[in-house]
């Protein structure tokens, strides 16, 4: 079966983020997404899952354990599991991406923990 954004669904996260499900099975996960100009998603890691972002385009920035990447278009990062990490679009313009996970990270993320400051 042909896939495209067209035919698959979609799902919108964080701050007017979207996503579309190309493949989405209990051992693989394929999602185009869209993150406007100066969002981020949540720190977090998987226990199974390892992932593969591929930018299409726009700059994300990667925050993995305590080291920040810069990916560009046509550059990706592989992600291994139980890495905490989170992807930022620190720029003005849109950034799209693909992220392949194997297994999926549905039931598999774990956000960082929220310690309240006293």
């Amino acid at each position: 079966m042909k896939i495209s954004k067209e035919n698959s669904e979609h799902y919108n996260w964080g701050a007017n983020c979207s996503g579309w499900h190309f493949v989405s099975s209990k051992n693989l996960s394929v999602i185009e997404e869209l993150m406007p100009p100066n969002t981020s998603e949540v720190k977090h890691y998987h226990n199974h899952a390892e992932q593969f972002f591929y930018i299409i385009n726009g700059t994300a920035t990667f925050e993995v354990e305590n080291e920040i990447f810069e990916i560009n278009k046509g550059e990706g990062i592989h992600i291994t599991p139980k890495k905490m990490h989170r992807i930022k679009n620190n720029t003005l313009e849109d950034l799209e991406f693909i992220v392949i996970s194997q297994p999926t990270t549905r039931g598999d993320r774990i956000n960082e923990p929220f310690i309240e400051k006293k």
